[in-house]
């Protein structure tokens, strides 16, 4: 059964092409000139492609990063770590200063940016610069729902972070679609978009349970202390 025969009209917007400079816009889009009226429709069927592509190319969840590591030397005792000084102490440095991105997307934001205040105190793992500039920052948090029409901009942030990255999925809309899982257009599972490396479940979920999600990538990263990671080639 279509729209138009259970009697659903799509209301329309009034497009208004102001021929003289200076003139006061009505109601309804304005546009100064017919190209800019028609560069905005070659813009929206534009973002309309990149959205169709990535429904058509990313049924499949992305697998864990953890199965890209070459696995060149496995810590295990002191005496493990003894053989790699220095690259335990750069991961040591490296978790223990992630940045993570101001970048949020629904409801779950509040409760990440309420882990930075004074009861949970996520500077205490010297997380609490959150960069403006995905080229600043190493951790993604998606916190809240991931339409389609927002994939690309995820993806595009994602692939200007520079590696070794991270990202944790946030709330139960992130990790699976949450209530909205089977509706057109929400992603189910922004795993299907980038790779994940945590997921902390929830609707939302606490901010000590982000801390915990954290903690959780903190003892990834220590594994990972003496292989090497593999870039973003599944992405």
């Amino acid at each position: 059964m279509g729209l138009d025969t259970i009697g659903v009209t799509y209301p329309t917007v009034p497009v208004q092409i102001s021929g003289q400079a200076g003139q006061q816009p009505g109601p309804g889009l304005a546009f100064a000139s017919m190209e800019q009226l028609l560069a905005a429709l070659e813009l929206d069927k534009y973002e309309g492609q990149l959205v169709e592509e990535l429904r058509l190319t990313r049924r499949d969840p992305i697998p864990d990063p953890s199965l890209w590591v070459i696995e060149e030397q496995v810590p295990v005792g002191f005496a493990e770590y003894a053989k790699n000084p220095v690259g335990n102490l750069v991961t040591w440095a490296r978790r223990s200063s992630v940045w993570p991105l101001a970048f949020g997307l629904a409801c779950c934001v509040f409760e990440m940016f309420s882990a930075a205040l004074s009861r949970w105190d996520i500077s205490r793992f010297g997380m609490e610069v959150f960069r403006a500039s995905p080229r600043q920052a190493d951790l993604m948090i998606v916190s809240g729902t991931v339409t389609w029409k927002m994939a690309p901009v995820v993806k595009q942030v994602y692939d200007q972070m520079c590696e070794p990255k991270w990202v944790i999925s946030m709330g139960s809309c992130a990790n699976s679609g949450g209530p909205w899982a089977s509706g057109y257009s929400t992603v189910p599972g922004v795993n299907r978009i980038i790779p994940v490396d945590v997921y902390v479940p929830g609707c939302p979920p606490r901010p000590d349970a982000l801390l915990y999600g954290i903690l959780m990538l903190h003892a990834k990263m220590k594994k990972e202390a003496n292989r090497k990671r593999l870039p973003s080639v599944h992405v």
